[in-house]
């Protein structure tokens, strides 16, 4: 939901050709996989794109590649940092919801509490306050 959100956003900045985004998950359960039905059909009410948008695996080279790195949650932040340690790239790591005045750090994840309209809006703020930060370094 995050990707498709976020990129979403930047497509309506005009900034596609400057900033890219791509989404991956510290497990491999759901690899090549499309999102929840409930995510598909909330950003498609929305207007959002849910093209293209399939799970994968984040690997040591994403850490390599990336200027920046964005967790969901402090569980996968831990995750990420145990990749991090092989990596000679040093991207900045950022807890999503740390850049807004959130109640919580962490994303719930609406599999579990079937709340699709709260991830949505925890996610369009914080995805917000992310553009407005890279917009800054642009």
């Amino acid at each position: 939901m995050a990707e498709g959100i976020f990129r979403d956003l930047v497509e309506k900045e005009g900034m596609s050709h400057q900033i890219s985004a791509d989404s991956a998950g510290t497990s491999h359960w759901h690899t090549g996989k499309p999102p929840h039905q409930g995510t598909l059909d909330l950003l498609r009410a929305k207007g959002i794109s849910t093209e293209d948008l399939t799970a994968r695996q984040l690997v040591r080279e994403d850490l390599e590649s990336f200027d920046y790195i964005v967790g969901l949650d402090r569980s996968i932040m831990k995750d990420i940092e145990k990749l991090t340690r092989a990596t000679s790239n040093e991207p900045e790591y950022i807890l999503l919801l740390e850049l807004i005045d959130s109640y919580t750090t962490d994303v719930p994840d609406p599999y579990y509490t079937g709340n699709f309209d709260e991830v949505y809006e925890l996610l369009y703020d914080g995805c917000t306050a992310l553009l407005n930060k890279l917009k800054q370094t642009i």
